[in-house]
């Protein structure tokens, strides 16, 4: 009996290191975060502009995000996209909240209940209209924009950004806004 407990308790801390450790790497090692971030300035609308396609928005045009403020100090995030092959609109709805410090623009989203991604500003115009943002890995990254469209300049800065990081931007999907 005593064997069984202690292998159960070893198997249990193994299980909580593995989810720290995963849990801990919400930024890609060459990232860096934004600071002096205004949390309000960035909520609302944004277009993507570009992404790394991944599971969750293959297929999709026209997508978009919307962030807003929950009564429980969390983000709210709506995301939006049109599936043209089904020819329908598919939408996720999940949290994020901050890291740390609310002026680190290092975030962590969720759409499926306790399980979280990193999700991080990387670059953004001090208009807050233009944003270069990374998920936990060089798997995940998007540029997005206040319109449908991006200035060449800024594309090409966040493209040489990315790339310095070690993302491979021949990779990106360049997202049609059409609807």
């Amino acid at each position: 009996m005593k064997k069984r407990y202690v292998l159960g308790t070893l198997a249990l801390v193994g299980v909580g290191l593995i989810l720290n450790s995963c849990a801990s790497r919400l930024i890609p090692e060459k990232a860096v975060a934004v600071t002096n971030f205004e949390k309000d300035k960035y909520l609302g609308k944004w277009y993507e502009i570009a992404r790394l396609d991944f599971k969750f928005e293959k297929g999709l045009n026209n997508t978009t995000a919307e962030y807003s403020l929950r009564e429980d100090g969390k983000i709210k995030v709506d995301n939006k996209g049109y599936d043209f092959k089904k020819d329908k609109w598919k939408q996720s709805v999940g949290k994020a909240k901050f890291v740390g410090a609310e002026n680190v623009a290092m975030l962590k989203v969720s759409f499926f209940g306790p399980f979280y991604a990193g999700y991080n500003v990387l670059a953004i115009d001090k208009d807050y209209k233009y944003a270069l943002v990374s998920g936990d890995s060089l798997d995940y990254l998007w540029i997005l924009s206040r319109e449908k469209t991006i200035p060449a300049s800024v594309k090409q800065d966040y493209l040489k950004q990315a790339q310095a990081i070690g993302y491979n931007t021949d990779d990106l999907i360049w997202v049609e806004h059409n609807n």
